[in-house]
């Protein structure tokens, strides 16, 4: 129990808040939809985002194993390529963060204003989103997704992603319109953004010291 919650259920945990908690266009439009329309329906939004980053963990874990054998001869270097993308995206983040900071928040786009609706267009966008497909790669190549043998170390990481993903999609739901002014303007969104780039390095500072 003890190994599945640490070499699992906490990565993911960690996983998920890290593709979470970066304050970009969808999670401004997710602020946005609740504060002109209901919780309901911010909620329904903050599930499609949710479901589809368990979608991508589950495919990260479900390839895997199969992954693994394959690239075992050059385990090495690919824990390095990993560590190098992990720390490029961390990087990426934090630089935008720092640019964009001083800039002001685009246009509203039109409420969704059903709950159903809402669910599959939150659903959708996200599964569009590369950056999740690079991300969730990337850990599979580091050997961060569900390292337990079996089925439950896999199914504890996507549970604590999809965990960590609808925790956070929901808080900014509840927010509504008091901390969506301060969480998506320009300082709230760098903050956060800064703070994603130094979870996201974790793994990629971990890999490098392993070696």
């Amino acid at each position: 129990m003890t190994e599945l919650l640490t070499d699992a259920f906490l990565p993911g945990l960690w996983a998920g808040y890290a593709l979470a908690v970066p304050v970009g266009a969808l999670a401004v439009l997710l602020v946005s939809v609740t504060a002109r329309t209901s919780f309901r329906v911010g909620a329904s939004a903050a599930l499609g985002v949710a479901t589809a980053d368990g979608l991508y963990a589950l495919a990260a874990v479900a390839g895997g194993a199969a992954l693994s054998r394959a690239v075992a001869p050059v385990a090495g270097p690919l824990r390095s390529l990993a560590a190098v993308l992990l720390l490029g995206m961390a990087v990426r983040t934090a630089v935008r963060a720092l640019r964009n900071r001083g800039t002001q928040d685009g246009p509203e786009r039109d409420v969704l204003g059903r709950p159903g609706r809402a669910y599959l267009a939150f659903l959708g966008l996200t599964l569009i989103n590369p950056w999740a497909v690079l991300y969730f790669s990337a850990l599979v190549l580091a050997g961060g997704a569900g390292t337990p043998a079996g089925l439950a170390g896999p199914a504890a990481f996507v549970a604590a992603v999809t965990l960590a993903s609808v925790s956070w999609q929901l808080f900014l739901a509840a927010g509504g319109t008091v901390l969506g002014r301060s969480l998506t303007g320009s300082r709230g969104r760098a903050v956060t953004a800064l703070l994603s780039a130094v979870v996201v390095s974790g793994p990629a500072i971990g890999l490098l010291v392993r070696g």
